[in-house]
């Protein structure tokens, strides 16, 4: 097995995108890690951070879909991935990191992702936003563009 790879919000989206220049990269990355039998996995945080940007208007840097269309792409994700939901520990993990890492305003987030992944023994995430990432120690960031 390839090993568990937790799967960011930003390389979801993309997959609703066919025509965004970061979908072949996406869709490539994916295909790949599947084919050597990763096991990908996202947590609840990337299903709420994909319906907020999906349904969020054109103009506000959304996407502009209905709830409705993207339910539906939503149980398709939960039926492609492994979900990582509920387990004791993650808040605790995740003020640690914010806290020894001094992160502020909407990297908490990133951080909140990482303490899922050291919860659940994660090693690696697919995202285009590795640089959100390097602050913590003992992940492994892959780039699709780099798969």
């Amino acid at each position: 097995m390839a090993g568990v790879t937790l799967v960011d919000s930003n390389v979801l989206l993309r997959l609703l995108q066919p025509h965004h220049s970061q979908y072949p990269a996406a869709a490539r990355a994916l295909s790949q890690l599947h084919n050597q039998n990763a096991d990908l996995c996202v947590a609840p945080q990337n299903l709420v951070e994909f319906w907020v940007v999906a349904t969020r208007p054109i103009p506000n840097n959304g996407l502009g879909l209905s709830p409705l269309i993207v339910a539906g792409q939503v149980r398709v994700l939960r039926s492609l991935f492994r979900l990582l939901e509920g387990n004791a520990g993650v808040a605790d993990a995740w003020e640690k990191l914010v806290g020894g890492h001094l992160v502020s305003g909407k990297l908490a987030h990133d951080a909140h992702l990482v303490a899922v992944m050291q919860i659940y023994g994660v090693p690696s995430i697919l995202t285009f936003n590795g640089g959100d990432f390097q602050r913590f120690s003992g992940i492994t960031i892959l780039d699709p563009d780099q798969l």
